[in-house]
C-alpha cells in the first residue's frame, strides 16, 4: 500500500485508488496528482492500495479486498491484511474511491446510504446517477468507512482514466480541498434490491441496457440459449454477460431525482 500526502496537517479527505489490481484508472489520477502537487486548502490523503495485485495485473492477489472488510491483521489473506490496514490508515477521512466496470462506460457512484454528504457532494461530480447499495454493503469499504465509490467507466480503457482524473479533481473540489467551481446536475438515484445470478454456461447473453427500466415480461439476458424474463419492473445496474463469475449483475427500484438549485443571477 502506498500513502502520500498533499498539504500540511492531518487530513479529513481522502482519495483511493487501486483497490482492485486489475482496475488501474484511478491510479493514474492519483500519480498525476502526486507529479503536479496542486496546492490544496485543506490537507488530502492519497493511497494506491493493493499494489501487489497491480504489479500482477489481476483483480486481486487471495481475495476480493472490497469484500474484505474490516480485515483482519492476522488473516491469511494478502487481501484481509491490507483491508485491516487500510481501514486503519483512513480512519476518520471522507473517502474518494476509484473503479472501474466492465458493464457501463459512464460514470456513476455508489454510496452505503443517502446521506447528507452523499446528496450534497455527489450531484457536482460528473456522474450519470447515484446508486445506493446499504442492502449489499458487506465487506465493502464503505462498510467501514464513510466512502463515496465512483465507477469511472470501461475497465482499461483510456476513457476510464481521463475520467478518474476529472472526477477526482471535481470531488477534491466539492470537498473544498482544491480551488474553483462545480457543476451541480439533476441527478438520479437508485437502490439496489437484489442479485440477477446465472447458472453455470458456455455463453451468456444481455438484452437489456444499465439504468434504463425492464419492464415485467420482458427478457433481459440468457446463458446458453436459456432466456431470463422480468417477473417484476427493475432497473438493470452493473449488468454485463461475463463481469462477474456468477452473477449478471444486479435489480434496482429508482428512488428519487436529486435536482441541482437554481443559477444565481
Amino acid at each position: 500500500m502506498r500513502v502520500a500526502q498533499l498539504g500540511s496537517g492531518t487530513p479529513e479527505i481522502a482519495v483511493v485508488a487501486g483497490v482492485h489490481g486489475d482496475e488501474p484508472c484511478g491510479v493514474r489520477a492519483v500519480e498525476r496528482l502526486l507529479d503536479e502537487r496542486p496546492t490544496v486548502e485543506r490537507p488530502v490523503k492519497l493511497i494506491v492500495a493493493n499494489e501487489e495485485a497491480l504489479e500482477r495485473r489481476v483483480r486481486f492477489v487471495d481475495e476480493d479486498l472490497n469484500r474484505a472488510f474490516p480485515g483482519d491483521p492476522d488473516a491469511k489473506t494478502h487481501e484481509g491484511r491490507l483491508a485491516h490496514r487500510l481501514v486503519e490508515e483512513l480512519d476518520g477521512c471522507l473517502t474518494f474511491s476509484m473503479h472501474s466496470t466492465q458493464s457501463h462506460g459512464e460514470p456513476f457512484a455508489i454510496v452505503n446510504g443517502v446521506s447528507e454528504t452523499a446528496k450534497a457532494v455527489v450531484p457536482q461530480l460528473p456522474v450519470t446517477a447515484m446508486v445506493e447499495t446499504s442492502n449489499f454493503a458487506e465487506g465493502r469499504l464503505f462498510s467501514e468507512i464513510d466512502t463515496i465509490e465512483v465507477e469511472c467507466g470501461l475497465q482499461g480503457s483510456e476513457t476510464a482514466a481521463q475520467n478518474a482524473d476529472r472526477l477526482t479533481r471535481a470531488f477534491l473540489t466539492a470537498v473544498d480541498a482544491l480551488p474553483g467551481d462545480t457543476i451541480h446536475s439533476d441527478l438520479p438515484v437508485y437502490r439496489l434490491t437484489d442479485v440477477i445470478r446465472k447458472q453455470d454456461a458456455d455463453t451468456y447473453e444481455v438484452f437489456v441496457d444499465n439504468f434504463t427500466e425492464v419492464e415485467a415480461g420482458d427478457p433481459f439476458a440468457a446463458a446458453d440459449g436459456d432466456t431470463q424474463v422480468a417477473d417484476e419492473p427493475f432497473y438493470p445496474i452493473l449488468m454485463s454477460p461475463n463481469g462477474y463469475r456468477d452473477v449478471f449483475g444486479y435489480a434496482a427500484e429508482k428512488l428519487d431525482v436529486l435536482t441541482a438549485p437554481p443559477a444565481a443571477d
